[in-house]
């Protein structure tokens, strides 16, 4: 568990390397620490004076002293708002976590009753998308992954977190985040850089250049699909960008110019076609001579 941007950095803690979540030691019991003079108090705030968040954090207290693995001991856990702990005299630290927003903290406890305050520094991103022109994309074949917003390629960019549903509220730390929006999973694709500013919603909409399109293979010109169609479609440069087998090879590109191959039986047939933002259709291949292909030259 690496401290999230934004955490506080009270005595070194940024020094310090904690493990994952997955990796800290189990504690021997659920039952907090029965003493009753080492009492302390925990609240979170999105940004310096405001007010406790009361639901949503996930709090964990561990020892700073590694076990005989190398893990932090876990002492205790608890989800909420504002809470309490019972603990034994000594020194501590304190993981708050809501959503995907953190800070972590070193205290120390004493036998009498303490508050500690922890500023979170953070704030929400809600994500849509919609067509050219403002028309809307179904919400199913939309998603959303957040990236850290350092890096000089989005290649080398940490994922914070994958398959977000549009219109979903993601808690973050305040920053810079590089954001990929996905239509469809294909090359639908636009990325935008979004700042996450404390205590605040920041709604962010972006807008897919792409249509869907739905190709058939037919005999003739309105005529029925034809089944068991293997199906190749190539972009302007001749790269492969998808491939199926069905009647039907409903998809979402991007827009720019085709190239779709169809394969039934022995026959390969082509066609070229463009793909206009925002212009759902169907495109038929119709079987004929003249988008006909020989087999040997497609190979």
């Amino acid at each position: 568990m690496s401290v999230p941007s934004g955490a506080q950095d009270d005595d070194g803690i940024g020094e310090l390397k904690l493990p994952g979540i997955s990796s800290y030691a189990t504690p021997h019991s659920d039952a907090q620490l029965a003493v009753p003079d080492g009492n302390v108090t925990l609240s979170a705030h999105l940004t310096e004076g405001g007010e406790d968040i009361s639901r949503g954090m996930v709090w964990r207290v561990f020892r700073p002293e590694p076990d005989a693995d190398g893990k932090l001991p876990l002492i205790a856990s608890a989800q909420g708002g504002t809470t309490s702990f019972e603990l034994e005299p000594g020194s501590y630290l304190v993981h708050a976590s809501y959503g995907r927003a953190g800070a972590t903290k070193r205290i120390s406890v004493g036998r009498q009753p303490q508050r500690e305050s922890f500023v979170l520094d953070a704030g929400g991103l809600k994500l849509d998308a919609v067509a050219v022109g403002g028309g809307r994309i179904p919400p199913a074949k939309l998603r959303f992954a957040i990236y850290e917003g350092d890096g000089d390629s989005p290649g080398e960019r940490p994922l914070i977190l994958p398959n977000v549903q549009p219109n979903t509220v993601v808690r973050l730390n305040s920053g810079t985040y590089h954001i990929v929006s996905t239509y469809g999973s294909v090359n639908a694709i636009i990325r935008s850089d979004i700042r996450v500013e404390a205590g605040k919603l920041t709604e962010a909409t972006v807008e897919h250049h792409a249509a869907e399109v739905t190709l058939k293979l037919v005999r003739e010109a309105g005529g029925e699909a034809i089944a068991d169609t293997s199906w190749s479609v190539l972009n302007e440069a001749g790269e492969q960008v998808n491939e199926s087998v069905g009647a039907f090879a409903p998809m979402v590109l991007a827009d720019g110019d085709y190239t779709v191959i169809a394969k039934n039986r022995d026959r390969i047939y082509q066609t070229d076609f463009k793909v206009e933002p925002g212009r759902n259709r169907e495109i038929e291949v119709v079987a004929s001579e003249a988008s006909a292909v020989d087999p040997e030259a497609a190979d």
